[in-house]
Protein backbone atom coordinates (compact mmCIF):
# COMPACT_ATOMS: atom_id res chain seq x y z
CA UNK A 1 0.00 0.00 0.00
CA UNK A 2 3.20 2.02 0.62
CA UNK A 3 4.44 1.70 -2.47
CA UNK A 4 1.40 2.79 -4.23
CA UNK A 5 0.52 5.93 -2.40
CA UNK A 6 4.42 6.64 -3.10
CA UNK A 7 3.84 5.63 -6.81
CA UNK A 8 1.23 7.95 -6.94
CA UNK A 9 3.00 11.03 -5.12
CA UNK A 10 5.47 11.10 -7.36
CA UNK A 11 2.94 10.86 -10.18
CA UNK A 12 0.99 13.92 -9.41
CA UNK A 13 3.75 15.88 -8.31
CA UNK A 14 5.49 15.03 -11.55
CA UNK A 15 1.98 15.80 -13.72
CA UNK A 16 2.03 19.26 -11.03
CA UNK A 17 5.35 20.39 -12.49
CA UNK A 18 4.84 22.35 -15.75
CA UNK A 19 1.69 23.54 -14.47
CA UNK A 20 4.15 25.19 -11.61
CA UNK A 21 6.51 26.71 -13.93
CA UNK A 22 4.25 28.17 -16.43
CA UNK A 23 3.43 30.69 -13.48
CA UNK A 24 7.28 31.86 -13.69
CA UNK A 25 6.90 33.73 -17.18
CA UNK A 26 7.71 37.17 -16.42
CA UNK A 27 5.29 39.87 -16.57
CA UNK A 28 5.04 43.75 -18.17
CA UNK A 29 5.72 45.86 -14.96
CA UNK A 30 2.94 47.62 -13.12
CA UNK A 31 3.46 50.95 -14.57
CA UNK A 32 3.18 49.32 -17.89
CA UNK A 33 1.20 51.40 -20.52
CA UNK A 34 -1.70 49.23 -21.60
CA UNK A 35 -1.55 46.66 -24.39
CA UNK A 36 -4.83 48.77 -26.67
CA UNK A 37 -2.31 52.24 -26.48
CA UNK A 38 1.06 50.38 -28.25
CA UNK A 39 -1.36 48.61 -30.82
CA UNK A 40 -2.87 51.99 -31.99
CA UNK A 41 0.55 53.07 -31.94
CA UNK A 42 1.49 50.56 -34.48
CA UNK A 43 -1.94 51.17 -36.36
CA UNK A 44 -0.88 55.03 -37.02
CA UNK A 45 2.52 53.67 -38.91
CA UNK A 46 2.77 54.27 -42.40
CA UNK A 47 1.26 51.59 -44.90
CA UNK A 48 -0.10 49.52 -41.43
CA UNK A 49 -2.45 46.68 -42.84
CA UNK A 50 -2.92 43.92 -39.84
CA UNK A 51 -1.44 42.90 -36.58
CA UNK A 52 0.16 39.83 -36.93
CA UNK A 53 1.51 38.21 -33.55
CA UNK A 54 2.18 40.45 -30.30
CA UNK A 55 4.60 38.66 -27.81
CA UNK A 56 6.20 39.40 -24.61
CA UNK A 57 9.94 38.80 -24.64
CA UNK A 58 12.02 39.38 -21.34
CA UNK A 59 10.69 43.02 -20.36
CA UNK A 60 9.67 44.06 -24.21
CA UNK A 61 6.94 43.50 -26.14
CA UNK A 62 7.53 42.38 -29.58
CA UNK A 63 4.78 43.16 -32.41
CA UNK A 64 4.63 41.79 -35.67
CA UNK A 65 2.55 43.40 -38.42
CA UNK A 66 1.93 43.79 -42.04
CA UNK A 67 2.36 46.61 -44.57
CA UNK A 68 0.08 47.02 -47.45
CA UNK A 69 2.74 46.48 -49.73
CA UNK A 70 3.03 42.86 -47.80
CA UNK A 71 6.33 43.77 -46.16
CA UNK A 72 6.40 42.09 -42.22
CA UNK A 73 7.68 44.59 -39.94
CA UNK A 74 8.47 43.77 -36.20
CA UNK A 75 8.86 46.40 -33.53
CA UNK A 76 10.07 46.09 -30.08
CA UNK A 77 8.11 48.06 -27.64
CA UNK A 78 8.81 49.42 -24.13
CA UNK A 79 6.27 48.60 -22.02
CA UNK A 80 6.48 51.74 -20.16
CA UNK A 81 6.84 54.27 -22.65
CA UNK A 82 5.18 52.59 -25.18
CA UNK A 83 8.06 53.89 -27.40
CA UNK A 84 10.19 51.63 -29.89
CA UNK A 85 13.22 50.21 -28.85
Amino acid sequence: MSRFLLATSVAVLLAGGPALAADDKPLPPPNAKKLSEILAKVEQRDGFRYVKEVDWDSDAYVVTYYTSDKAKVEITYDPVTAEPK
